[in-house]
């Protein structure tokens, strides 16, 4: 499942919990996508998330979040995100010039 620059995270949480979840995991900005399945592995909800469709889709998406947490008690969700990006390189340090007398 595992792909290059992307991360993957798998967590747990109760029916009571998965919309606030969800919501968290939106807000945070590094989440790609997120899954939820039940616990037997049955996938209910892939969320495809952009930037620029965060804004506008977020209450629709919460909404069936909160209906499909009607249906199951317990859910596990995937959480894809982006890779955290490499700190710059160190720039070289001046050369000295050597000194004249």
């Amino acid at each position: 499942m595992d792909k290059f620059g992307e991360i993957y995270e798998q967590i747990r949480v109760h029916a009571n919990e998965l919309a606030d979840k969800v919501a968290e995991l939106i807000h945070e900005g590094n989440v790609r996508r997120i899954i939820i399945k039940d616990e037997r592995g049955h996938t209910f909800m892939e969320i495809p998330l952009t930037v620029a469709t965060v804004g506008i889709i977020l209450a629709p998406i919460l909404a069936a979040v909160g209906a499909i947490a009607t249906v199951v008690s317990k859910f596990e969700v995937v959480i894809e995100r982006n890779a955290p990006e490499p700190p710059p390189a160190p720039e070289p340090p001046p050369e000295e010039k050597p000194h004249e007398s």
